[in-house]
């Protein structure tokens, strides 16, 4: 018995070892007898939708020594020294270090240094190719970019979010050496290739993105800002086709030494920060307004219906005021029009007020307000919405003309879109396609209809009211003669430790064109100018130059007279 078992036993063992522990024997008898020099995968390129290049590699090399082979540890160490440019006591420290038999001497190495080494035949020492991340267009699209390690890893932006597909799987050269990692002689070198990494596709227009970015360089000389931000969208399928916050930086000169400075330069305000929109958050009220009337809602408000005179409305012992006094009947009785023309608070608190906190809820959570839009980016904010069982009547009004809510940038702009696009909810997106160098494509996005928002019929109506913002109200400064141009502006004081802020503003305009068939919607947010602080003085002017450049860029031509 006791025979039978031990048989049995050996004969498991025996089994295990020889099959199923195979693998992982062999691989400890080869990494025991062989050193390997990594060969480092090509990183992806990143383009935007027209093929311009926007990240790319260069070549160098990293340089290693397997201490064991090294000979003259101290004649290495001085070669390797005066040739790189190294410390020589440096470089010895690490040629005679007893943990490691094989150590990097340094690495983004040029060619020529390379070359130099290898005409001197040091022993025991190597090199094998690397990448080095390149931008060919420097500060552009930095913060959607982002940028990698300087061990070639994803670190922000779209970088970091698509690092799985750029940066492919590293190769080997492996040596066949000694017990002490002295190479064999006369052994043959293995060479396992490495697989190139995936190539990108942003969604971006570049020549969208220059215009975005010129405009808002010059938005910031003129007011000073803290910040000024813009994102363009294609109102259709909510492709975003330009992304830009100023202050910027080189992504060629990253200042890696300065981590605060950093992180605030290659922040993406509009898709991670959140803030209180204003007067542009009445287009969503309008919206849900409008739709609850079309189908049938008494207590919404008709378009033709007249908002009295009055400009103060007292809400749970809050008053909400009108900017305008109304001196001299103006702005007096108004009709939906024309309340958003002349953005009067108190109508747009009726509207929420009417609704209800339900209804009015219910749209806010179709435009995507209190949840993230899956724009493919890391970090995204959640905005900030109060819990519907929380939220009193007063807030149920200031919500309603855009205070006591905070979004980001990215959800405005989407809710915005939907609003003027037939009421259609897409998943924002930044790429386009994923590919290899030889043309295969691994994955192509498509437009994705998240929810239905508004009706089409409640979507032209509001379209047709915003253009009457800018041809006529508050939005005068965003209009080009012969284009039909619709949008709103806004102008939001800030708040500091839960107090209104002096003289800090955001000030803002989102617009779109054409606006009896939206295409292009852009965003602009100027946070703290210096000077003027109005949206209708400070964005909305940022704004028609950026649709004056797609106009010119796509030739656009004016439109007939009717």
């Amino acid at each position: 018995m006791a025979v039978t078992f031990l048989f049995c036993f050996l004969t498991a063992r025996f089994f295990y070892v020889q099959v199923i522990w195979q693998e992982e024997l062999n691989y400890r008898a080869l990494d025991q007898w062989t050193r390997e020099i990594p060969i480092v995968a090509e990183r992806g390129r990143i383009t935007d939708r027209n093929g311009v290049v926007l990240a790319d590699n260069t070549t160098a090399y990293t340089v290693f020594a397997r201490s064991n082979a090294v000979s003259d540890k101290t004649a290495t160490s001085a070669v390797l020294a005066q040739t790189l440019g190294l410390n020589s006591d440096a470089v010895y420290e690490k040629l005679t270090k007893k943990k490691a038999s094989e150590v990097t001497i340094a690495k983004r190495v040029d060619k020529a240094s390379v070359e130099a080494l290898a005409a001197t035949s040091l022993d025991g020492v190597y090199y094998s190719r690397d990448n080095v991340r390149t931008y060919p267009k420097n500060a552009a699209l930095c913060q959607v970019l982002g940028f990698t390690s300087i061990d070639g890893v994803g670190t922000t932006g779209v970088e970091k979010y698509y690092d799985e597909y750029l940066s492919g799987k590293n190769g080997e050269l492996l040596y066949e050496t000694d017990l002490v990692g002295v190479e064999i002689e006369g052994s043959v070198a293995t060479y396992l290739p490495a697989e190139n990494g995936y190539n990108i596709e942003l969604t971006i227009d570049y020549g969208i993105q220059e215009i975005v970015e010129s405009a808002l360089s010059k938005t910031s000389a003129e007011y000073s800002p803290s910040s000024a931000s813009c994102i363009v969208l294609d109102v259709n399928t909510f492709e975003i086709l330009a992304l830009a916050n100023c202050p910027s930086y080189d992504l060629n000169d990253i200042p890696r030494n300065d981590a605060a400075v950093l992180n605030k330069l290659s922040r993406n305000a509009l898709v991670c920060d959140i803030y209180e929109p204003g007067s542009t958050f009445k287009i969503v009220t309008s919206a849900a307004n409008i739709e609850e009337y079309l189908q049938g809602n008494k207590k919404a408000f008709s378009t033709n219906y007249v908002f009295p005179s009055s400009r103060t409305r007292a809400v749970d012992g809050t008053t909400v005021k009108c900017w305008s006094n109304h001196a001299n009947g103006k702005h007096c009785n108004q009709t939906l029009a024309e309340a958003l023309n002349n953005s009067c608070n108190p109508c747009f608190t009726d509207m929420a007020l009417s609704l209800g906190k339900q209804t009015f809820y219910e749209y806010l959570s179709a435009f995507g307000f209190g949840k993230r839009t899956g724009i493919d980016y890391g970090g995204e904010a959640y905005g900030l919405l109060m819990p519907q069982a929380a939220v009193r009547n007063c807030d149920l009004a200031r919500i309603g003309f855009g205070q006591t809510i905070a979004v980001s940038g990215v959800q405005l702009a989407c809710a915005t879109a939907s609003a003027i696009n037939g009421g259609y909810y897409y998943t924002p997106r930044l790429v386009k396609r994923v590919y290899a160098n030889d043309g295969y494509v691994l994955e192509e996005m498509q437009s994705e209809v998240k929810n239905r928002t508004i009706s089409e019929e409640a979507s032209g109506i509001l379209a047709q009211m915003l253009e009457g913002v800018v041809s006529e109200g508050s939005g005068k400064k965003a209009y080009i003669d012969g284009y039909r141009i619709g949008g709103k502006t806004g102008t939001a004081q800030k708040f500091e430790n839960g107090r209104i802020a002096a003289g800090k503003y955001v000030s803002s305009f989102v617009g779109f064109f054409p606006a009896d068939a939206p295409k292009y919607l852009a965003l602009v947010v100027v946070d703290e100018p210096q000077g003027a602080y109005y949206g209708s003085v400070v964005a909305a002017p940022c704004a028609r130059e950026i649709f004056e450049g797609i106009i010119s860029l796509k030739n656009i031509q004016p439109r007939t007279s009717e």
